[in-house]
């Protein structure tokens, strides 16, 4: 069985239809995939749909941007309700955050000399829940400003760079209290990827004695010796130990459907943490393909 927990659509970040990342994950001979958009739930009927129709499990997920301390951390939530109320006022307030700050960006683009406006984002953003620096990057490799998405962020858009404006997320002990408040599981997305000193391993027993129940190991952004160490922490703290791709379609290179996995021990025992269950935003288990 090939378990990939980790993709993005255009409903965030990445570049493929729900329906058709599902169709593509299908295509690559994965049995099992998570769409997991940033800080949205909106793909998922889509998804669902189209994991009936193709033959696939579909795991309901979301990837929350929260923060530690100074640290940008993802969390990765499966399973959980997207109407839980307190939930659903945290994500609209990130969602506020990732809109809000791009008049800010495109201005400081423009004042060096990257001619980025905010209809041009807004038109390559489409219908994302979520509008944020990747719209932006595609505007400038649209324009001709840089070759990629992964060079607007080197050059303009990671923090210390000119395009650079920091915006809201949530504290990452209240996103994880409030997954398992929704009958989620949640899950620390690349850990040594984004923020590599922030999460030690007593930081990360801190998290799990408040309810963190996993780690992602398996990740591009993971060297093998990062993933060993990452793997005897989650054994040391009893977390499940998860793998993934982190699709987002032509949005990121490198990031094949399904080149990173979670071994099926390891996805039954999320099943089996997960009190509630949505599929589409009912209490209703992953419908197996």
């Amino acid at each position: 069985m090939l378990i990939d927990l980790h993709t993005h659509s255009f409903v965030s970040d990445g570049t493929d239809a729900p329906a058709d990342l599902i169709r593509a994950a299908k295509t690559a001979g994965l049995d099992v995939v998570a769409l997991t958009d940033h800080d949205t739930a909106a793909g998922w009927p889509e998804a669902q749909r189209a994991a009936d129709e193709v033959g696939i499990t579909l795991v309901p997920g979301m990837e929350i941007s929260t923060r530690l301390g100074s640290a940008s951390v993802h969390l990765l939530g499966y399973l959980l309700d997207p109407t839980h109320p307190p939930l659903v006022a945290a994500l609209d307030r990130i969602l506020d955050g990732r809109n809000g700050r791009v008049p800010a960006i495109c201005a400081q683009l423009q004042a060096v000399g990257i001619e980025v406006t905010e209809e041009d984002v807004r038109l390559s953003a489409g219908d994302a829940a979520a509008t944020g620096r990747p719209h932006i990057a595609d505007v400038m490799v649209a324009t001709g400003a840089v070759a990629s998405r992964d060079e607007a962020f080197a050059k303009f858009l990671n923090p210390g760079r000119p395009g650079y404006v920091r915006r809201y997320a949530c504290p990452l002990e209240e996103a994880i209290g409030l997954v398992g408040e929704a009958g989620g599981v949640p899950v620390i997305a690349h850990p040594w990827g984004r923020s590599p000193g922030a999460l030690t391993e007593e930081t990360l027993a801190r998290l799990t004695a408040i309810g963190l129940h996993g780690i992602e190991v398996d990740h591009q952004e993971h060297s093998p010796q990062a993933r060993e160490a990452l793997r005897g922490i989650a054994r040391n703290l009893g977390l499940v130990v998860t793998g993934s791709s982190d699709h987002h379609g032509t949005g990121k290179v490198d990031h094949d459907l399904g080149c990173n996995t979670t071994d099926p021990d390891e996805y039954e025992r999320i099943l089996e943490l997960a009190t509630s269950a949505p599929s589409t935003g009912s209490a209703a288990a992953p419908r197996r393909g």
